[in-house]
């Protein structure tokens, strides 16, 4: 997806949809849409977490797929937390933060990233390391930005 086609879409989504203040992507205060961060390490694939299984950390809820995984992320959070907080790592090397889909998910260097669909994702894939080095830049200056 080039970017005018990438913008294009970001606006016709709607200010609300993407005016996202939290550092966390957490709609209705799930961290992730309530996916289990490290599952993604662990088992290789998006895992929904339970509600009974919930610790909350940088203003969001996180949820886990077992007692094991909560404890693993409680011990260091830093290593499972996504990238940019789950919001979309392209969308984070253009300067502002899109939401996220959990089939997007990507580990590099021991790193989990998200993207906002399967066609961002493969956009993103072909000059990832670029993607990231420009996200890198960006994230400190809009983290914190609506």
């Amino acid at each position: 997806m080039n970017k005018v086609l990438f913008a294009a879409a970001l606006m016709l989504a709607g200010p609300a949809t993407f005016a996202q203040k939290s550092e966390i992507f957490a709609p209705k205060g799930k961290a992730i849409k309530g996916y289990d961060v490290v599952s993604f390490f662990k088992d290789a694939k998006p895992v929904e977490g339970a509600d009974s299984l919930t610790y909350h950390y940088k203003d969001a809820d996180w949820l886990f797929s077992s007692r094991a995984n909560l404890e693993a992320f409680k011990a260091a959070p830093d290593m499972y937390i996504p990238q940019y907080g789950g919001y979309c790592a392209y969308g984070t090397s253009e300067g502002h933060k899109a939401p996220t889909e959990a089939e997007t998910w990507t580990i590099v260097d021991e790193k989990l990233y998200f993207n906002y669909n399967m066609k961002v994702k493969n956009n993103w894939s072909k000059t990832r390391e670029e993607f990231i080095e420009k996200a890198d830049i960006q994230w400190p200056l809009i983290k914190d930005k609506q």
